[in-house]
């Protein structure tokens, strides 16, 4: 039977229209103006009007790159803008006016291109804004009544109807539907929403009507903040553009003292003064670094958008660069590798004074301001049984440990079995020995023990069961292939359980009851041997190990401002598949890096061997050095296409 395939929703992107650039409607000029120069020479118009035309074509083509060299140059910056600029008024100045403007329009129209690339890759982010819808139906006590996006404030009620997008970050308050999230998440089907599901600005909704609750300003919404940071990533520079940054000055500096050597030697030897100035011309455009200095960064920053465009937030040019040189990927267990969505299993209790419904109520208030997803839980499970939670004071998490809080006299702690029990200077007590007996039985089904305490002393140990995601084995095998090296398990968990989870998903290597500062050590240990690591979690307990990686990688941004703040990379649609896919992408990216900066150097070393060595015509010096400038440029623009995120993207089975 054949396997029905779905297509993934496209983002619909806004792509810049040619002469929406006012460098495009400046080149389009320029070659207006040279076209009809060039036709009045060639049927022997008057001298002044050809001269004329050029003259124009010179001043719409090169005005724009001549003022921005001349600021340059009074901020003792030599800009290879301003060298073309001189080389084709000295080809006018020695009658060879035609040549000059030929090289000015060549000139205009490779800048006019570069400046499409930026504006579509630059479209690519905007794209994102484009789908947040400007109006929305607010909710009042007195009806409906239509506002601006934007003036949306925490919790309003607004409705959604039918096919319309929605307008904010919010939680469903009422009604059923399924929304397209593909602008969000990537994710290729809609998602079923109802009563107390999370939904998005921009994404779409189906069939059904929604009542949703604002839970953020249209400013702090997912999609805007996405939006920001990827515009922001594109005003960094990766480590080989700014090391091609460092050289180029030195490189200009040293190009025109050569220029001038070639210049001055041969007028020296009795050539005309017209020859030679017409090889030192040629010489200094052909020698520029231009196509050099483009190699770098629109590879990189393609890639950015094109990841964006799928869910995956890369933060700067740097960690683009940086994720592709990944030797070892380090997954978190819990919300990573798992769900992160766990459910209490089992209840017991050890200690009479405290009966199995007791242990789960204290535990739940002593939990409620927790974060974590075990929290969460054990928070869940006590409601869905009915229970009142008691006000707690004086709550405090320690990461990788637990939590405590005070209830009434109480002092009721919730934590792991090796920072709850009897150890570290504590005497063992019979509930201590209870607890511990009831901790293996669960560990040894490869359950998560959690120990609840009151006044330092064991009352009940929770069981904790977590779902392991679909694509969990799938994306571990693809890290594997994608990094040549085994990915390998860092977790607190007990070590029965992450070594039971880790051959579900084909890990050969689990480290387990990690604190976060061990977590840490591993990864510095790694690191020692000479891997660079990529620690994937979610963003929050495992933040020391993402801080000491080289790059740390966040599950499920969607929700958590401190995820985009901390993490390199945020993998926003919460698919494992993703990690290979973008480490494979920035692997690609930076070949495309390779490839331009070989095409660059080869162009310009012909053209200088040439020059030197031969007659190289100027038009055909021009076309060599502005044409290997376009298929630089052109070249690195091919990652923002869809079909490059397919091929680095993996195949799961079922689609």
């Amino acid at each position: 039977m054949p396997t029905r395939v779905f297509a993934r929703p496209e983002v619909a992107i806004r792509r810049t229209r040619l002469f929406e650039l006012a460098e495009m409607r400046w080149a389009a000029l320029a070659v207006a103006l040279f076209a009809l120069g060039l036709a009045a020479q060639l049927t022997a118009a008057p001298d002044w009007l050809w001269w004329g035309l050029y003259l124009a074509c010179y001043a719409a083509g090169g005005w724009e790159p001549g003022l921005a060299g001349l600021r340059a140059l009074r901020e003792k910056t030599l800009d290879v803008d301003l060298l073309m600029v001189v080389a084709a008024l000295g080809a006018a100045a020695i009658g060879q006016i035609t040549d000059g403007a030929l090289l000015i329009v060549i000139f205009a129209t490779s800048g006019a291109l570069e400046a499409l690339a930026t504006a579509r890759t630059e479209d690519s982010v905007r794209g994102l804004l484009d789908f947040a819808p400007e109006t929305a139906t607010r909710l009042t006590g007195t009806g409906e009544e239509t506002v601006r996006a934007a003036d949306l404030s925490i919790g309003d009620v607004v409705l959604v109807r039918p096919g319309e997008r929605i307008a904010a970050d919010a939680t469903v308050i009422d009604g059923g539907s399924e929304v397209v999230q593909a602008t969000i998440t990537g994710e290729p089907l809609p998602v079923d929403k109802t009563t107390g599901d999370e939904v998005f600005a921009g994404t779409l909704n189906g069939t059904g009507a929604l009542r949703i609750r604002v839970d953020r300003r249209a400013s702090d919404s997912v999609v805007a903040r996405i939006a920001a940071l990827v515009e922001q990533a594109g005003h960094t520079k990766a480590r080989t553009q700014l090391f091609i940054e460092k050289v180029e000055q030195r490189y200009s500096l040293g190009m025109v003292a050569v220029t001038l050597a070639v210049f001055a030697i041969p007028l020296a030897f009795g050539d005309t003064l017209q020859r030679a100035l017409l090889r030192a011309m040629t010489f200094m455009i052909v020698a520029s670094p231009c196509a050099v200095v483009l190699a770098t960064m629109p590879p990189l920053l393609a890639a950015i958008a094109n990841a964006g465009r799928h869910g995956v937030l890369v933060k700067s040019a740097v960690v683009m660069e940086r994720l592709g040189m990944t030797t070892r990927v380090a997954f978190d267990k819990t919300g990573t590798l798992t769900r992160g969505t766990p459910h209490v299993d089992e209840i017991h209790s050890v200690d009479s004074e405290f009966g199995e419904t007791e242990v789960l109520r204290l535990a739940a208030a002593a939990e409620l301001d927790s974060e974590h997803p075990l929290a969460a839980a054990i928070v869940r499970a006590a409601r869905a049984a009915g229970q009142q939670l008691p006000v707690v004071q004086g709550f405090v998490a320690d990461p990788g440990r637990g939590v405590r809080a005070r209830i009434g006299e109480r002092l009721i702690a919730v934590g792991s079995p090796a920072a709850m029990l009897a150890g570290s200077g504590r005497a063992a007590t019979d509930a201590d020995q209870a607890a511990r007996t009831v901790v293996n039985g669960l560990q040894d089904k490869g359950l998560t023990a959690v120990i609840v305490t009151c006044d330092g002393r064991p009352i009940g140990v929770l069981a904790m069961t977590d779902q392991l995601r679909r694509e969990a084995a799938t994306a571990v095998d693809l890290t594997a292939q994608v990094t040549g090296a085994s990915p390998i398990l860092l977790t607190g968990d007990n070590s029965r359980a992450a070594h039971r989870l880790a051959a579900q998903v084909g890990l050969i290597d689990a480290r387990a009851e990690l604190l976060p500062h061990q977590k840490v050590d591993a990864v510095r240990a790694l690191q020692s041997t000479g891997d660079r690591v990529a620690v994937v979690g979610d963003g929050i307990n495992d933040a020391p190990a993402l801080a000491a990686a080289d790059t740390g990688i966040a599950m499920g941004g969607a929700g958590s401002d401190l995820t985009l703040q901390t993490a390199d990379a945020v993998i926003v649609r919460d698919d494992l598949t993703a990690i290979p896919a973008v480490i494979a992408l920035s692997r690609r990216a930076r070949r495309v890096v390779v490839a331009n900066l070989a095409i660059a150097a080869t162009f310009i070393a012909v053209l200088v061997i040439w020059d030197l060595a031969g007659t190289l015509p100027l038009p055909l010096g021009v076309a060599g050095h502005e044409g290997s400038t376009v298929i630089v440029g052109l070249n690195g623009l091919r990652l923002l296409r869809r079909v490059v995120w397919q091929q680095s993207a993996p195949c799961r089975s079922g689609t």
